[in-house]
């Protein structure tokens, strides 16, 4: 085995936890994937001879190469990014219901709801990246400092505004069975048209996110932001004619909802379920984004 080989070898075994770090900075599965290649090229043209801690040394490469990414994604916005103006759903990470992947495990290792990664995308890219290495890969406020150029004391700061913002909710169900209960009964519900009973189903102040990509304006299926039980559920009747395809599944780890036909998918649903209730609602039906990820098979 050459150098370039054994160097090659090392890299891979540290591949899986850089997907993870770079899928929470930036939601993107195949934004994640350029973020790692673009690693292993730097650590293809780098002499690490010197290196003790090749593991880190490549966690803060991934790190900087994804500010740099999302940094670029802001300065793309005429105006700072604003939930209520622009819906962006994350890329969701779909396993089946009655089996796991194990590289999806290894992806959601810390169970990284689609939730968060929505709330995360609202952070400052430097702050962001304070929070996913430290609190998320324990990487030491030093190292991450001269990555955001700024001081450990002023890293850490970082952190903890985004911390407060995280922070800001009571943590969801983590029951799968309860979770299944709900989802089922949305589903039975969504499928015969009961309003009342879609009703009880969701938190007063539930939120919806649509994303059907910016060109899916005036579809079934258009990009939009839904607050409240009431509105939610006239959102929800409108989509259930096409809930008769929708099928269970794993969607960051928590249930959600499949709608597809004939090998072609029309939305993934994630929720978010808090003392019984649904509390958020994502949905991602954005065809071109749909088609780059994959997806299983579910059954019918």
């Amino acid at each position: 085995m050459d150098d370039h080989e054994f160097l090659a070898e090392r890299f891979e075994a540290h591949r899986g936890h850089l997907r993870a770090v770079a899928y929470r900075m930036l939601g993107s599965l195949s934004e994640a994937e350029d973020a790692v290649q673009e690693a292993w090229l730097k650590l293809s043209r780098s002499d690490t001879t010197e290196v003790a801690n090749l593991g880190g040394w490549l966690t803060t490469v991934v790190g900087r190469v994804c500010l740099d990414m999302l940094r670029s994604r802001t300065s793309r916005r005429e105006d700072p990014f604003e939930v209520d103006d622009y819906v962006h759903v994350p890329d969701p990470v779909v396993s089946r219901a009655d089996k796991g992947d194990p590289e999806h495990h290894a992806l959601l290792a810390d169970s990284v709801g689609l939730a968060l990664l929505v709330v995360l995308e609202t952070l400052p890219p430097a702050e962001r990246l304070a929070l996913v290495l430290h609190d998320m890969f324990a990487v030491p406020f030093d190292d991450i400092a001269p990555i955001v150029e700024r001081t450990p004391a002023a890293t850490r700061q970082l952190a903890s505004r985004a911390r407060r913002r995280v922070q800001g909710s009571p943590p969801p169900e983590a029951d799968l069975g309860r979770q299944r209960q709900v989802v089922d009964a949305f589903l039975a519900a969504s499928r015969g048209g009961d309003f009342e009973a879609l009703l009880a189903l969701l938190d007063p102040d539930v939120v919806l996110r649509a994303d059907a990509g910016a060109e899916a304006t005036g579809t079934a299926f258009a990009s939009r932001l839904v607050r409240g039980a009431r509105a939610v559920v006239v959102q929800a009747l409108t989509f259930s004619r096409f809930s008769m395809y929708s099928r269970p599944a794993l969607v960051n780890g928590a249930f959600g909802l499949v709608t597809g036909l004939d090998g072609q998918t029309f939305s993934v649903m994630h929720f978010t379920i808090r003392d019984g209730k649904i509390v958020e609602i994502n949905i991602l039906a954005d065809r071109d984004r749909l088609s780059g990820i994959e997806l299983p098979v579910l059954d019918d």
